[in-house]
């Protein structure tokens, strides 16, 4: 029998174990990167393995080195651990009750991480080479990504991997259907934060005051106007003003108005442009009310970009283990970002996204990730362990 013919009927198997893990770590959500009690959780899923484990020092991360039997280099995969800070509403028994929650389905990528531990540890004896599990917290703009890198986890097997993978549930993609592309999969991101500063003044007699309320609203229109006339379409540029504050009263003009924004952008050179064009454009802007702005522009995530040969070496195991029919390229790249994209940046390897929308159901009326209401199906726990197995025990010899 080949090491990986098994592998879906363990998970298979293991599924209850699965839910019970995934159920606990849901009903207690941690926000950021201190999550003690999900990782206690880990560390409890990975008692009596044979794996060599760590965990963080300036974050709640766990990272667990599985040493194989046989010759062969290392593989690391990730799951992150940490929730939003959201209410959730969505109708399950299980549902947490602390006013975060697990939005984005990295509860279920915790569970099956634990779980190819389990299935992988069972076979070690013949597993070629190494693999490195990152269990990482504070995925949801936390960057603890970067943070366990800073703490070495590549360097945690004592060589660094040949590749990396990450599993991603979707709550609006088809139950079990597996979806990864070559290249540029999801955006940079980066921030935006403005401070106009004028003088108050009362509300009715705008012209014994400098308001800035105006100001930064055309501030706002002018950056969607610039994405659309300075930047090429084929090379996209994505600008949302999700914070604007100004004034405590309706007939008091604010000293101030401030507004943050999210850019993301699909290349080093778009991101440039923009930040330096955005910074421009509301200086200006706040000059021709006679007015003065602060703006700063602070880079995020880099580009998740994947590796071309481990795609399709990803797409293969899929197919292989799955069916043909469980997984499709993805046409164009998501606007979305992950911290994932740091590893990816030293590391070859891929990332591929799982739909999770309940067996049978419209993945069009579901809510999606990071909504309250947002529902993600425990049947695909087993789809995900058996993947994060089988990317480790094909990937020596592919």
């Amino acid at each position: 029998m080949a090491l990986h013919d098994s592998l879906y009927d363990d998970a298979l198997a293991l599924a209850p174990d699965l839910v019970r893990l995934r159920h606990d770590l849901h009903r207690l959500p941690e926000v950021g990167l201190d999550l003690p009690r999900t990782q206690e959780r880990v560390l409890a899923a990975l008692d009596g393995l044979p794996l060599e484990i760590g965990t963080g020092s300036g974050l709640s991360s766990v990272t667990a080195v599985l040493r194989g039997g046989r010759p062969g280099p290392t593989v690391l995969l990730r799951g992150d651990m940490d929730a939003l800070p959201v209410a959730e509403k969505a109708p399950v028994p299980f549902a947490a009750g602390n006013g975060a929650m697990h939005a984005c389905g990295h509860d279920l990528h915790t569970a099956m991480l634990a779980g190819a531990a389990h299935l992988l540890a069972a076979r070690r004896e013949r597993l070629q080479g190494d693999v490195v599990f990152m269990f990482q917290p504070g995925e949801e703009g936390w960057d603890g990504a970067g943070a366990m890198l800073a703490e070495g986890v590549l360097d945690a097997a004592g060589r660094r991997p040949v590749a990396a993978y990450g599993v991603h549930v979707v709550a609006t993609m088809p139950h079990g259907e597996f979806t990864a592309r070559r290249g540029p999969m999801m955006a940079a991101s980066a921030s935006l934060h403005v401070t106009v500063h004028g003088a108050g003044g009362h509300g009715s007699a705008p012209h014994r005051a400098k308001d800035p309320v105006p100001a930064a609203c055309e501030m706002v229109t002018a950056l969607q106007t610039m994405v659309t006339r300075r930047f090429d379409v084929f090379d996209p540029v994505v600008i949302t003003v999700g914070l604007f504050r100004a004034g405590t009263r309706r007939n008091v003009i604010p000293e101030t108005a401030r507004f943050e924004a999210t850019v993301r952008t699909f290349s080093a050179e778009a991101q440039s442009r923009v930040a330096e064009a955005a910074v421009e454009l509301i200086r200006s802007v706040a000059a021709a009310h006679g007015l003065r702005a602060e703006a700063e522009f602070r880079p995020e995530y880099p580009v998740t970009e994947t590796d071309a040969a481990e795609t399709d070496f990803l797409a293969d195991t899929v197919r292989e283990a799955f069916g043909e029919e469980r997984f499709r390229t993805m046409t164009n790249p998501l606007t979305a970002s992950e911290d994932f994209s740091r590893v990816l940046n030293a590391v070859p390897g891929s990332f591929v996204m799982l739909g999770a929308a309940p067996k049978g159901s419209d993945p069009g009326d579901r809510a999606p990730n990071h909504s309250p209401y947002a529902e993600f199906d425990d049947a695909v726990l087993a789809d995900g362990t058996a993947l994060y197995a089988e990317l480790a025990v094909r990937r020596p010899a592919a």
